[in-house]
C-alpha cells in the first residue's frame, strides 16, 4: 500500500515544474529558437554514456560566454521529467543516437545557478541554507511520504528518497564555482559550500542517489593543498577537455558553415577569434562569433562579457618575469607556464604561473598542452589586454611603447640605420646575457620591437611560407589600415649582411604569398654581427611587376 501511494503521487507529479526539480525546458526553447544556435547535442550521447557509472561525476569550466548556462539547460530540458523535449531535440544530433529515447526526460533533476540564486538567498552567506530549503521544500511536494517535516540535510534527503524508492537523481550546477571567484576573502561562507558540495557528491552514500552531476563555471574544482576538495570528480577545462573538446565552444568547422551563410571571410574570422587549442581542436569564443555574424563587423566583443578589473590586479603582480612575460605574449610570442601549482581558487597565488595559468581559465590566454606554454589567442583578446595594460599605466610598458612606435615610424619611413640602433637597444635591454648571443633571440627581440605595431597589424605571421622558402617575419595590416600602413616582409640573418637578406627575399620570391595584397609593401633585411654586437639594416619599396 505504501508503495502504491508513492508510485500515484508521483504520477500526479509528473508533469509538475519545480524552480529547482524537474525544471522546464522553456530556457533552452528560446536558445534553439534564435537566430543563430550550433548544434551541440552530440554532448548528450557522451552524458548518456557516464550516467551510472564512475565517470559520472562531471566538472565543465570555460570562460565567461563560452555557452555555459546554454549545455546547463540543455542537459536539463534532455533529462528533466518535468517537460517534454521530444520536439525540442527532433532536429538536432541527438536525436539520431541510439541512446535518445531510453533517457529522454526520465529523470528527477535538479538544476541550480548559483549567481541568479544569491539575490533571493539575501547574499552569498545564504547560498547553502537557501538552496537546501527551497530543494527541501519542492522534494516534500513530490514525495510526501518519505520526508520528515523537519529534514533540513539535502544530502540526506536525497539519501532518504532512494532508500524509500530506488530514486536516482541528476544534478546540474550551473556557476558552480561563483563564491570561490567573488567571496574569495569570506573564507567561512566558503568552507560551509565546500563542505555541501562534498555532502552532495563525495563518499559512498552519494553515488546510490546521484545518477549524474555535472558542475559547470570558470573554475575547475577547488584544491586543497595538491589534492581536489570533490577528488571524485573529473575536470575538464581549457587545459584539458578530453571527450568534451568539441562541445566547448565552437569548433572550426562550425565557424566555416557560419561564414558561409553569413558571407564572411573565414581567414578574417580566424585571425580575430580563433587561437583556443583544446585537444585536436580550434576553438572560438560562441559570443564573438554570434555577435560578427549578427553585427557584421570586427571588432572586440569581450569588452561587454567581462571587466578589466578581474585582470588588472593579477597582470599587475610583483612577481618575478610577469609583466615581460606580458609583453612577450603581446608581441606574438608563446611563454612556458606550469599549470599544476593553481589552486583553482582567485587568492592562492605563489608565482608568475599561477597567474597565467589563471588567466588561461579566463580565456585570455591559450594554453598549449604540447609544448606547455601560454599565449594570447586572437586579436580580439590582444586589444583588451593592451588596453588593460594601459589603464594600469605600466612606466615600463609606456616606455616601451613609445620605443616600439618610434621604430614602427622609422621602419615606414624607410629609416634603416635608425631602425638597427633601436632594435640593438631592445636587444640589449631585453635579452639576458646568456641569451644575447642566440639566433633565437633575435627573432624574439623583433617581435617585441614591434610591439605597437599591433595597433594596426595582426599578429606578426613567422616562418610564413612563400615563394621558394619561408619568410621570417610577415606584417600584415588589418584591413582599415592598408591605406596607411604598409605590409612588411622581414628576413633576419646572422652574421652575415643586411643586404644579403633583402637579396634572399626577392631570389626565393617571398612576397608571391602576399601576390592577392594589393597595399604597399616593404621588404626590411635586418643582420646581427655577434662578434662586434652591432645590428644593420636596410628598407626596400617593393614595386609589383
Amino acid at each position: 500500500m505504501y508503495n502504491e501511494c508513492i508510485s500515484q503521487k508521483k504520477c500526479e507529479q509528473e508533469d509538475a515544474m519545480g524552480r529547482f526539480l524537474n525544471p522546464g525546458n522553456e530556457a533552452f526553447s528560446e536558445v534553439i529558437h534564435s537566430e543563430i544556435y550550433v548544434d551541440k547535442t552530440p554532448l548528450l550521447e557522451y552524458t548518456n554514456k557516464v550516467i551510472s557509472t564512475t565517470s559520472k561525476f562531471i566538472c565543465s569550466s570555460r570562460p565567461r560566454r563560452f555557452g555555459k548556462s546554454i549545455t546547463a539547460e540543455m542537459l536539463s530540458a534532455y533529462y528533466s521529467k518535468g517537460c517534454d523535449s521530444r520536439a525540442l531535440f527532433a532536429d538536432y544530433a541527438i536525436c539520431k543516437a541510439s541512446s535518445f529515447e531510453k533517457h529522454l526526460n526520465q529523470y528527477d533533476v535538479l538544476h541550480w545557478d548559483i549567481q541568479w540564486c544569491m539575490e533571493p538567498a539575501g547574499g552569498p552567506e545564504r547560498i547553502v541554507s537557501y538552496i537546501s530549503e527551497k530543494t527541501i521544500s519542492e522534494l516534500k511536494e513530490y514525495y510526501p511520504h518519505i520526508l520528515p517535516e523537519e529534514i533540513r540535510s539535502l544530502p540526506e534527503a536525497l539519501s532518504r528518497i532512494n532508500a524509500a524508492s530506488g530514486t536516482k537523481f541528476i544534478v546540474i550546477i550551473d556557476e558552480w564555482d561563483v563564491l570561490i571567484r567573488d567571496e574569495a576573502a569570506d573564507l567561512k561562507t566558503q568552507e560551509e559550500y565546500i563542505n555541501f558540495l562534498r555532502a552532495m557528491f563525495k563518499g559512498t552514500e552519494p553515488t546510490k542517489y546521484i545518477q549524474l552531476a555535472y558542475l559547470t563555471g570558470i573554475l575547475p574544482v577547488k584544491k586543497e593543498k595538491t589534492q581536489s576538495a570533490l577528488n571524485n570528480f573529473k575536470d575538464y577545462s581549457m587545459l584539458y577537455a578530453g571527450p568534451i573538446a568539441p562541445y566547448v565552444g565552437f569548433t572550426e568547422t562550425e565557424v566555416q558553415k557560419l561564414c558561409e551563410v553569413y558571407g564572411q571571410k573565414f581567414e578574417e574570422v580566424k585571425r580575430w577569434y580563433d587561437g583556443y587549442q583544446i585537444g585536436k581542436y580550434h576553438v572560438y569564443n560562441p559570443n564573438a562569433v554570434v555577435n560578427l555574424m549578427l553585427e557584421g563587423e570586427f571588432q572586440s566583443y569581450w569588452s561587454g562579457t567581462a571587466s578589466y578589473e578581474a585582470i588588472v590586479p593579477l597582470i599587475n603582480m610583483d612577481f618575478d618575469g610577469l609583466k615581460s612575460a606580458v609583453i612577450e605574449m603581446l608581441s606574438g610570442d608563446h611563454v612556458p607556464v606550469d599549470v599544476t601549482s593553481f589552486q583553482n581558487d582567485t587568492v592562492s597565488f605563489a608565482n608568475k604561473d599561477d597567474v597565467l595559468t589563471y588567466l588561461i581559465h579566463l580565456g585570455y590566454l591559450a594554453y598549449d598542452r604540447t609544448f606547455r606554454t601560454a599565449f594570447i589567442p586572437n586579436e580580439e583578446i590582444r586589444q583588451e589586454l593592451i588596453l588593460a595594460t594601459k589603464r594600469k599605466k605600466w612606466n615600463e610598458l609606456i616606455v616601451f611603447q613609445k620605443e616600439s612606435e618610434q621604430l614602427l615610424k622609422d621602419t615606414i619611413q624607410m629609416n634603416g640605420n635608425a631602425v638597427a640602433k633601436e632594435i640593438e637597444k631592445i636587444h640589449r635591454e631585453y635579452t639576458s646575457v646568456i641569451q644575447y648571443n642566440n639566433e633565437n633571440s633575435l627573432s624574439s627581440v623583433l617581435s617585441i620591437a614591434y610591439l605597437s605595431s599591433m595597433q594596426y597589424y595582426f599578429k606578426p605571421i613567422r616562418e610564413f611560407p612563400a615563394g621558394r622558402g619561408f619568410a621570417d617575419f610577415v606584417f600584415i595590416p588589418k584591413p582599415e589600415f592598408q591605406n596607411y600602413y604598409p605590409a612588411l616582409v622581414v628576413e633576419l640573418k646572422w652574421d652575415k649582411d643586411a643586404p644579403g637578406a633583402i637579396s634572399q627575399i626577392k631570389e626565393k620570391q617571398y612576397v608571391d604569398a602576399l601576390k592577392d595584397y594589393h597595399g604597399n609593401l616593404l621588404l626590411a633585411g635586418i643582420n646581427y654581427d655577434k662578434k662586434i654586437k652591432q645590428h644593420t639594416c636596410v628598407i626596400e619599396r617593393y614595386h609589383k611587376q
